[in-house]
């Protein structure tokens, strides 16, 4: 496998023509001109722009905020806010989205664009580690104020905790989003000491948490070969 650091997207599709074929047709067009300038942003000024969502990944989030009739949301990792933006844009007037990432300043670069989308309003941005905000959320509150859906897009070593958070904020029948499930495709081979040791700790950390998904009573589970792999859950108990 090469470096992930070299790749120039992260989609697990084995030909770049049958990808370029989608976004060109499907995406591209759809896409909203604010959510275009900020990949283009995102491209130009960070030094690691596949952690973004791609804009094929945002589509599909959109689609699904739409079909649940999603009004309140939680996103765990922000980073320049593709996929904030992209949710932002699906919600009603009235939706609400808390977002939480440990570093405010890769959102800044997003927000400009948030901005002149004209959705800032319905995004409560917190600055913290994710877990202590979950646990506040899951002592205080009530069933009335439960999520309708969430998107995880963060440290993969708490893939868990966060998932045993979230099935007690996010309401029965909601959903719950993982990105990254299948890891640049790194799951179903075996281990390359060449990559980086960072890269390796969080490909065991996902094929951990796949497997303690695929166990979980709790959901409805469907693994979607879209960027480099989402896993989709409802909330059946």
């Amino acid at each position: 496998m090469a470096n992930p650091g070299r790749f120039i997207n992260k989609c697990l599709l084995q030909s770049e023509g049958l990808l370029q074929y989608m976004l060109h047709t499907n995406v591209y067009p759809r896409e909203h001109e604010q959510l275009k300038a900020l990949r283009e942003e995102t491209m130009k000024r960070c030094i690691r722009p596949l952690m973004s969502v791609p804009p094929e990944e945002g589509q599909i989030l959109s689609m699904l905020l739409k079909v649940i009739n999603a009004r309140k949301t939680i996103e765990i990792g922000v980073f320049t806010g593709y996929s904030l933006l992209s949710t932002a844009l699906a919600l009603p007037n009235d939706g609400k989205i808390t977002a939480i990432d440990a570093d405010r300043s890769n959102y800044k670069i997003g927000l400009p664009f948030i901005q002149k989308a004209g959705v800032e309003g319905k995004i409560e941005f917190i600055e913290s580690e994710a877990l202590p905000v979950l646990d506040k959320f899951a002592q205080e509150m009530n069933e009335d104020e439960m999520f309708d859906f969430a998107f995880v897009d963060a440290d993969k070593e708490n893939y868990n905790n966060y998932h045993e958070r979230l099935l007690m904020i996010v309401k029965i029948g909601g959903l719950i989003l993982y990105d990254n499930t299948l890891w640049f495709g790194s799951v179903a081979t075996p281990m390359n000491p060449d990559m980086p040791k960072d890269f390796n700790e969080d490909r065991e950390s996902i094929i951990k948490f796949n497997k303690e998904l695929a166990a979980d009573p709790r959901i409805e589970l469907c693994q979607v070969c879209i960027g480099d792999g989402l896993t989709i859950c409802r909330r059946v108990a």
